[in-house]
Formats: C-alpha cells, sequence, structure tokens
C-alpha cells in the first residue's frame, strides 16, 4: 500500500510494473552525481527523480540545472514534463520559453558555422581538415541530443582517417554516442574493432580500461551476465586511480561509468555466472580487480561471504543494497534477474553435499518461510537448475543421485563399440592393401574403369568416397572375379 503523500506519478508506475523506491539510498546525492560528467549526468538524475519518491524533488531539480547548463534542449523538456506530473505546483514545472529560443537559435548558428566550414575543406580537398570537420560536427550534434546525426558525422570520418591514432579515436567517438544511444550491438562491434588482432593500436592499448568497459557494460545489458563479469574483471586497473574531477586525466570514462560502477557491475555479475572457486581465483585473487573492489567493500564483504558458504549474510548483505542498485541507471532493469540468480546458486551450493534436506532448515538458511522456499525449489527444478525431488508428505527436498554402477556399465558397452568398429576398419584397410588397392593421388579418372599406362600396363581406377584409388596390375584380376 502506497503511502499517502506518495505522488500519484509514482503510484502510476507502480501499477505499470515499474520499480519504485520508497527507502533512503545509502549514498549521498550531491556526492554520488558528482562523480560523473556528459549526458549520463543528467539521465542518472532523470531517473532517480522518477524512481525515488524522497530524492524525486532534489533530483529532478538537479536535473533542470543540469539541463540548462548543456544545449540538448529534449533533457530540458524531459526534466521539466516529470516535474509537472510530480510536482505540479513548483516553480520549475513552467518552461523556460525565452531560453528554449535562445539556445535553438544557438544551436543553428553553429550547425551551420560547421557545415559551412566543412563545404570549404571538401572543396580544398585537405583530408586531415575535412576529419576534423566531421569530428566537431559530430561532437556538436552529440552535445545537442542529435545522435543519429552524431553517429552520421563520426561514421564519415573513416575514409578520412590518415593515422591508427584516428582510427582509435572515430571508434571511440563512436562508443560513447552509442552508449548514449543504448545501441548495444554497435558499441560492441567498435570495440571489436579496435581490439582486432589484424589491427594492432598503440593507442587502443593504451585506452584497454575504457574498452572492457564499455564492452561489459555492453554485455550486462544484454544480459550476458558471464561474459560482463569477464570483462568488468579484466579491466585495467588504471582507472581504478583516475582523478574524476579533473578533465585532463585520459583515464577518466565518467561520461559513461566510474571505477565504483565497475567494482559494483563486476561484482554481481560474478556472484550470478560463477561458482565458489572461480569467485575465490578470479574475482578475489585478482590483482587487477582488486582495485576496484577496494573502492566498494561490500561487494568483496559478499563475494567473500558467497565463497565461505555464509549464504544468508550475502544475500543480507545485497539486500540491504536493493535501494541503491534500484537508482542506478544500468543496473535497475537487471537487477532482479542478477539476485534471483544468486540466490538461486546460493541454494544449489548449500544443497550440494546433503542426500535430503528439509524445508525448515532450508528457510532457516536463507531466512525465509517454508512457503517461500517451496516456491523458489519448485521453480528451480522447473527450470532444472537444481536436480532434486521434492516430497511433499515429509516437506523435504531430496538429491536425485546418478546410478554409479550404470554408468559405469554404459561406459564399458560404448568403448566395446568403439573397440569393435576400430578393429573392423583396420582389418578392411589390411585385407585392400594385400588386394593392391591403395588411396593414391595418381587417379583423375572421373569413372570407375580400366586404363593404360605409360608402360603398357593395366591400372583400375576408381572414385571412393576417400578420393581415387589404383590398382596396378589388379585390372584383369578384377575384371575375371567380376565374370566369375
Amino acid at each position: 500500500m502506497a503511502p499517502a503523500s506518495e505522488p500519484a506519478y509514482f503510484t502510476k508506475v507502480r501499477q505499470a510494473g515499474h520499480p519504485v523506491v520508497r527507502d533512503l539510498p545509502k549514498f549521498d546525492l550531491d556526492a554520488y552525481i558528482a562523480n560523473y560528467k556528459g549526458k549520463t549526468r543528467f539521465d542518472r538524475l532523470l531517473h532517480i527523480g522518477t524512481t525515488s519518491t524522497l530524492l524525486a524533488a532534489e533530483a529532478l531539480r538537479y536535473a533542470v540545472a543540469e539541463a540548462k547548463q548543456g544545449r540538448d534542449i529534449r533533457n530540458y523538456d524531459a526534466a521539466v514534463s516529470a516535474i509537472m506530473e510530480i510536482m505540479p505546483g513548483d516553480r520549475h514545472a513552467t518552461p523556460d520559453v525565452a531560453w528554449k529560443e535562445k539556445v535553438n537559435k544557438q544551436i543553428k548558428a553553429e550547425s551551420d558555422r560547421l557545415e559551412t566550414e566543412l563545404r570549404g575543406y571538401k572543396n580544398n580537398l585537405i583530408k586531415e581538415s575535412i576529419r576534423m570537420g566531421y569530428d566537431d560536427l559530430g561532437q556538436h550534434y552529440h552535445r545537442t541530443g542529435e545522435l543519429v546525426e552524431s553517429v552520421k558525422a563520426f561514421g564519415r570520418m573513416r575514409d578520412f582517417c590518415t593515422t591508427p591514432s584516428h582510427v582509435v579515436v572515430m571508434n571511440l567517438r563512436l562508443i560513447s554516442v552509442s552508449i548514449d544511444q543504448r545501441n548495444w550491438l554497435a558499441v560492441q562491434t567498435n570495440v571489436q574493432k579496435l581490439r582486432s588482432p589484424g589491427q594492432q593500436f598503440a593507442e587502443a592499448q593504451r585506452l584497454a580500461a575504457k574498452l572492457s568497459a564499455s564492452m561489459g557494460l555492453a554485455l550486462l545489458a544484454s544480459g550476458n551476465y558471464e561474459e560482463a563479469a569477464k570483462e568488468f574483471i579484466d579491466t585495467d586497473p588504471r582507472m581504478a586511480q583516475a582523478r574524476l574531477d579533473d578533465p585532463a586525466d585520459e583515464e577518466a570514462f565518467n561520461e559513461v561509468l566510474t571505477p565504483n560502477d565497475v567494482a559494483v557491475y563486476g561484482g554481481l555479475s560474478a556472484l550470478a555466472s560463477m561458482d565458489r572457486t572461480d569467485l575465490q581465483k578470479k574475482v578475489l585473487d585478482n590483482n587487477r580487480f582488486r582495485s576496484y573492489l577496494e573502492l566498494e567493500p561490500h561487494i568483496r564483504r559478499a563475494i567473500t561471504c558467497f565463497v565461505s558458504s555464509k549464504y544468508s549474510l550475502c544475500l543480507s548483505i545485497l539486500d540491504s543494497y536493493r535501494s541503491d542498485y534500484l537508482l542506478d541507471i544500468h543496473l535497475h532493469q537487471h537487477l532482479g534477474e542478477l539476485y534471483s540468480q544468486i540466490r538461486s546458486k546460493a541454494i544449489q551450493q548449500y544443497f550440494v553435499p546433503f542426500s535430503c534436506a528439509t524445508f525448515a532448515a532450508l528457510a532457516a538458511a536463507f531466512d525465509t518461510d517454508e512457503q517461500t522456499i517451496e516456491q523458489e525449489l519448485t521453480g528451480m527444478i522447473k527450470r532444472g537448475s537444481l536436480v532434486a525431488r521434492i516430497d511433499l508428505v515429509n516437506r523435504v527436498l531430496v538429491a536425485r543421485r546418478l546410478d554409479a554402477r550404470r554408468k559405469v556399465h554404459e561406459h564399458a558397452l560404448q568403448m566395446t563399440k568403439d573397440y569393435e568398429r576400430t578393429a573392423h576398419l583396420r582389418i578392411l584397410r589390411t585385407e585392400m592393401i594385400h588386394a593392391g588397392l591403395e588411396v593414391t593421388d595418381k587417379g583423375k579418372a572421373l569413372g570407375s574403369g580400366i586404363a593404360r599406362d605409360n608402360t603398357g600396363g593395366e591400372q583400375f581406377y576408381g572414385n571412393s568416397s576417400a578420393g581415387n584409388f589404383v590398382g596396378e596390375g589388379a585390372g584383369r584380376s578384377l575384371r575375371s572375379g567380376l565374370r566369375g
């Protein structure tokens, strides 16, 4: 039941199936949003404002201010529209028409200037100037929210790139715009181009952290959690030491995500897709990823608890940060599936050493009631993720053990069949050699028949699935055998 003070907007959103956060997150909004820049800063503020009932007013006012600092009028309209629905009486609910007209004129003037300069560069046929002209035009379209036009402009740079560094810059621009478009296939394509083994880009090696983070984000958005975890875990640790408040720091990637996001995304994806052995070896003992885990100690704590078989504590740690993750622009859509997979894996790992377990013991181990654990177990068995049977009379989960003796007998029978087939083929080959039939490259005839070689002798040619076979002097004996 929604509180009486909750705006009607959130009630409508909840009924539509979208998450609404009514708890206060653990982060401070000012400190959190200060780590980002560019379009993702506005997108995160708008998402928090339209998801959190407690932070809606503050986040949306920040979103309006952020939109007015840029030149994307669509962002401003989206923020004002959200305020009108959530806080109709707020002073920011009235659009600033004068500002919109002013910015529209500035955008048109800037677009005309850049297009005129580009036409001049094309007339002069200077490739470097044309490339820079398309680059400036693409960045202008990106700042103004014309993402489709931005992709076209950056794509046209390709024919005018004369050095490997130009190719790297072009692909990085396309990756950034594709992430803002949520075009994850394009992100993966451009990252793979820079990672292509046929082309070695020194700049791409220096920007390996950004490429890994971008690929991991694309795989996470696509629901491929295992591959996403590998990309985040392999992210170069140089990004973890980047100064987010220094625009000149090339290691920073806070126009997309921060090192803290890498730790959270990588940790949750690993928990959902790796077993305890891999978590210990590939995550906790990984020196590259350790720099990121130090930024989010609760993620490291949750993984350590999972590896130590303290599943209830691991799940409670993750549940305590659920509100924070629901307010993350990239994570909120996958949080339910990630948490479900992590919980299912915990139940599987818990049940491994037992031949049977009561519902009461399972419910106590995972801090829930017997009815809920029964529903979870039923769902896991139907999906095939848990090999067991449920005894509803005794309320016991019984493991389905494989018959080891039957498995050994089946393996022995299969080995016997394989040995018999191998022996038959060897005997057949021996008989063919004794008959003078061998596989060779000499026969070029299209059909079976008798041909005469240069010495006047007869040869028998034939075709088989393995190739042409020739038997010298065997033609007459075979013909006589056929007549007989």
